[in-house]
């Protein structure tokens, strides 16, 4: 189950009620569609309120998620095709940055941006995400390439 904040319960609540009533509808053939239009209405209306009071503090932990997309992740859903490239050319490949060039509906283009893991092991080996100089090495000779 996917990690749920605090100040985000009462958004998921409702949410659940608006699927149960969904799932209700499927099953049992009974129209819920007025109730569910009004359900989705208010959770909208609470989304909106519960992002635009964030403290900076709950701003940095939704920052910080175990579950927010990587850059690999951007990747795999934007780009038809990927082929990274690794190292810099002179002393050896950073992990912590990823780069290369994939297809963007048909067009090539050179993509860069900082990796981290999703769990401790692979956080060590992408050092957090934090480019070493090799890393930012290769950025460069991406962008000259580009």
């Amino acid at each position: 189950m996917a990690q749920v904040f605090e100040w985000e319960k009462p958004l998921v609540e409702l949410e659940k009620k608006i699927d149960e009533l969904r799932h209700f509808t499927d099953q049992e053939g009974i129209d819920f569609s007025e109730e569910i239009k009004t359900l989705e209405a208010k959770a909208e209306q609470l989304r909106q309120e519960i992002f635009a009071s964030l403290t900076p503090w709950q701003k940095v932990m939704i920052a910080r998620h175990p579950q927010r997309p990587t850059t690999l992740d951007y990747i795999e859903m934007i780009f038809d095709e990927f082929m990274e490239i690794h190292g810099d050319r002179t002393i050896r490949d950073d992990p912590a940055m990823v780069g290369g060039i994939g297809l963007l509906d048909g067009l090539p283009v050179t993509v860069i941006g900082p990796q981290k893991g999703r769990n401790t092991k692979e956080n060590i080996a992408r050092n957090f995400g934090l480019p070493h100089p090799e890393g930012y090495r290769k950025a460069l000779r991406l962008m000259k390439q580009a």
